[in-house]
């Protein structure tokens, strides 16, 4: 979800994707299968190369994550 980029404030949006699917022993396969979102798109996303993303699509991940968005989406300040 992060650019090289710092935002206005001097954070910059971090996605938890890769620990929360490890804590939860789901792989990025099955997320895409659950939530219908491609692998590749789902990579861009947890690899912090997204630069927008959809509320329909947060709320998907996070249903099938059973987790809310401030716990897959973290500022992290530099």
């Amino acid at each position: 979800m992060a650019s090289a980029d710092t935002t206005d404030d001097g954070g910059l949006i971090h996605c938890r994707l890769d620990e929360l699917l490890e804590e939860r022993g789901i792989t990025l396969t099955r997320l895409s299968e659950l939530v219908g979102l491609s692998l590749v798109n789902l990579s861009v996303l947890k690899n912090d190369r997204a630069r927008a993303i959809r509320f329909s699509t947060l709320s998907a991940i996070c249903a099938a994550l059973d987790c809310e968005v401030g716990d897959l989406l973290v500022t992290v300040r530099t």
